[in-house]
């Protein structure tokens, strides 16, 4: 019987089950179906995919396609292995769906960007770097699904997140020789004033084509540090409460893997019991001290460099990114802080405005 696999979770576990339901088709198997519960748009990157893929709301789903399937729901979380630190998560999906009894190698994610995001990346650096006056760009998620905001609070009590006062101090280090870009939904009391760009509006394939276009990739256990490795971009990951065998890509000359949870942390069995010891216990795990800073800016610098004596840059398309962008104030530069859904323009005594940006000024004061 055909098999229909139930993909549920974060987008970081939809990313991480594609090598092996690859593998699943590889070996002969192409009359299968890939039941997505999240993140479906993520699987219209993988072109060996895409055509098996259906929204758990698709019309008709259970009629058409699920009645003569055997549903099979891959729970990585729960493989020996995995909880036991002998693999990853892109090797439990493989031990799973594709039911092996040894641990395969690391399967890679085949990500296929469309045009538009690439593109939109590119021209969004582009303008990141015309504005902040530096040549390269490093994109900071501090913030994993877990985060949350209440009030003017931001904890994580998974212990997967960036602190806030460790977020500002990196990033003060970093705005001496980078460009700053913040992956984050979650806004950070007093960002307009730290000097880095702040895009809106943006999805996933579009983070994607961000982090193509960028020069490093600064992360926590979250899901823009599989983006990162599946286009190829080096970067460094700060783990806490988590296992970087299980979560991370240790053994890549990529990534640089910096475990401040190590020798601390408790395994906290998500999806297969609750251990709030273990919670409590791996709360506090990604509070860094100043060292620590020293040591993730110096990761960077020891990858792409520091900042380049001449800023040249040279165009990749002729459009502009009309993605909403705010750009925050700096000792350097101070572009106006913009509003969600406003295009982001340079002052004209800053520079002349483009024949687009006019068009996006007049659209949104339609609008």
């Amino acid at each position: 019987m055909n098999k229909a696999f139930f993909i549920n979770g974060g987008a970081g576990r939809v990313l991480c089950s594609m090598p092996a339901l690859e593998r699943h088709k590889e070996n002969g198997n192409d009359d299968f179906i890939i039941v997505s519960e999240s993140w479906s748009e993520l699987y219209l990157n993988n072109k060996n995919l895409r055509d098996h893929v259906y929204p758990l709301g698709h019309k008709d789903l259970f009629e058409e396609k699920l009645k003569d399937k055997k549903i099979i729901s891959p729970e990585p979380y729960r493989v020996n292995q995995y909880f036991n630190q002998k693999c990853n998560l892109i090797q439990a999906f493989d031990i799973e769906i594709n039911e092996l009894d040894e641990v395969p190698e690391t399967g890679k994610i085949n990500l296929d960007l469309n045009k538009e995001d690439q593109i939109t990346g590119h021209n969004l650096i582009l303008e990141v770097k015309e504005t902040l006056k530096k040549d390269k760009v490093v994109i900071f998620q501090p913030f994993g699904q877990s985060a949350k905001a209440e009030g003017n609070f931001i904890y994580d009590s998974t212990g997967r997140s960036f602190e806030v006062s460790n977020i500002i101090e990196i990033i003060k280090e970093l705005n001496k020789d980078f460009c700053v870009i913040l992956m984050s939904e979650i806004e950070i009391p007093g960002w307009t004033s730290l000097g880095v760009a702040k895009p809106t509006g943006i999805g996933l394939n579009g983070w994607a084509g961000v982090i193509n276009a960028a020069d490093y990739f600064l992360g926590c256990d979250s899901v823009g540090q599989h983006l990162a490795h599946a286009v190829g971009k080096p970067a460094t990951v700060v783990i806490g409460s988590t296992f970087p065998e299980n979560i991370s890509y240790p053994e890549s000359k990529d990534f640089t893997i910096i475990d401040n949870g190590k020798d601390k942390r408790r395994y906290s069995p998500i999806r297969v019991t609750m251990d709030l010891n273990a919670d409590r216990n791996n709360e506090d795990l990604m509070v860094v001290d100043k060292d620590t800073v020293k040591k993730i800016v110096k990761s960077i610098k020891d990858k792409v460099g520091s900042k380049s004596k001449n800023f040249g840059l040279k165009a990749f398309s002729p459009k502009k990114s009309d993605r909403p962008m705010a750009i925050s104030a700096s000792t350097n530069v101070t572009p106006p802080v913009k509003k969600f859904g406003e295009p982001f323009t340079v002052p004209k005594s800053k520079k002349k405005k483009k024949p687009i940006d006019e068009i996006l000024e007049i659209e949104a004061k339609k609008s």
